[in-house]
């Protein structure tokens, strides 16, 4: 059966919180230092359903990893921009679920309405920058130590892309389709 990429639901939530435990105990990746319950991260779910996307990537009927948007800034000059993430399960790494996840949430974005896309990714951490970068997001800035984790502090890359070219743009922009 091959990988499927669907939008996730509250029910995917402790397959998503088991994909990101690794991430949040064992590596910079993420600067959040404790897993979330299963509960926090259905309402992260259905939160980011809500206006974004979450979408999981199904490997023979298992979470293999999810990607999601989320609101970038809560002010409102900046509600069509978003922040992006994208976590695989350790034993799914370099298989081109990250690609699958990516090219499905970044089209379904620019389908509602979204303009720009943003990534901080922590750094060190090759596998992310160069999935950004095949997607066409652009460095565009760094935070020096911003984080302090697994005993340093740490830098966050900023990468961007126009889900919409500047040349296609309608302004002022329609507001984002549910």
């Amino acid at each position: 059966m091959p990988p499927v990429v669907r939008p996730a639901t509250a029910a995917d939530a402790a397959a998503c919180a088991e994909v990101y435990r690794p991430y949040v105990l064992d590596t910079v990746i993420t600067f959040e230092t404790e897993v979330p319950t299963v509960e926090d991260m259905a309402a992260r779910i259905v939160a980011a359903r809500t206006l974004h996307e979450w979408l999981v990537l199904e490997v023979d009927g298992d979470i293999a990893g999810y990607a999601y948007a989320q609101r970038f800034n809560p002010r409102a000059a900046y509600q069509w921009s978003v922040e992006t993430s994208a976590y695989l399960a350790p034993d799914h790494l370099r298989m081109g679920g990250g690609g699958m996840l990516y090219a499905e949430l970044l089209g379904r974005l620019a389908r509602r309405g979204y303009r720009r896309a943003f990534a901080g990714i922590a750094q060190p951490n090759d596998a992310s920058n160069a999935l950004h970068r095949a997607f066409g997001f652009r460095l565009v800035g760094r935070y020096q130590r911003v984080g302090w984790k697994q005993g340093a502090w740490r830098d966050v890359h900023w990468w961007q892309l126009d889900l919409i070219a500047p040349a296609q743009e309608v302004d002022p922009p329609p507001r984002i389709k549910r």
